[in-house]
């Protein structure tokens, strides 16, 4: 998923919460017609129909609960976990003549590190790779300095993907190139 479909999804999120909770707190202040804010939340009738299906009820709440909890652990797992799918192991190449030439992802996301961070206008970088060859997606953050001209890290990157894909023998479908520029001295 994209960092726009990310804020999407959460902003979804977050205005089905507020809408809930403006609900909420309407019917509580009495602002809602028809919704008497002395009454009970639940009815007698809701409370005996629960009672009557009890221990199954129960059951029933606490299976939807769990549910519930196990969708939001793997959605927050998903967001924590940075680009989703990032590739171990090894990058695997047909050679021009019998055989294969097997590269290590971590082997290659570190050199292309390393080619960022001679620049020294770069003062970080880091690099995940995902997807599979011989097109896998290409995840790159940089952390400039503040005197850092944008130009020229921008053509420094531009170089060192075109290295990466010439060593590599793997053009990358997608590639996500997010800059940040650190403070200056005050």
């Amino acid at each position: 998923m994209t960092n726009a479909g990310h804020r999407l999804l959460w902003t979804i999120i977050a205005l089905l919460m507020v809408a809930g909770a403006a609900a909420a707190l309407a019917a509580s202040l009495g602002a809602l017609p028809g919704v008497d804010p002395t009454a009970a939340l639940l009815s007698a009738d809701l409370v005996s129909r629960w009672r009557m299906a009890a221990p199954w009820s129960t059951l029933a709440a606490a299976v939807a609960g769990l549910l519930v909890a196990l969708a939001g652990q793997r959605l927050l797992a998903r967001e924590l976990g940075g680009p989703g799918g990032a590739l171990r192991g090894t990058l695997s190449q047909p050679g021009r003549r019998s055989g294969r030439t097997r590269l290590a992802a971590d082997v290659l996301a570190d050199a292309l590190v390393r080619d960022l961070t001679d620049n020294p206008g770069v003062r970080r970088a880091r690099v995940v790779l995902t997807g599979t060859p011989p097109h896998p997606d290409l995840w790159i953050r940089v952390d400039l300095t503040a005197d850092a001209p944008a130009a020229g890290v921008r053509e420094h990157v531009r170089a060192a993907v075109r290295r990466f894909a010439a060593t590599a023998d793997c053009q990358p479908a997608h590639l996500d190139v997010t800059a940040r520029v650190e403070p200056g001295p005050s």
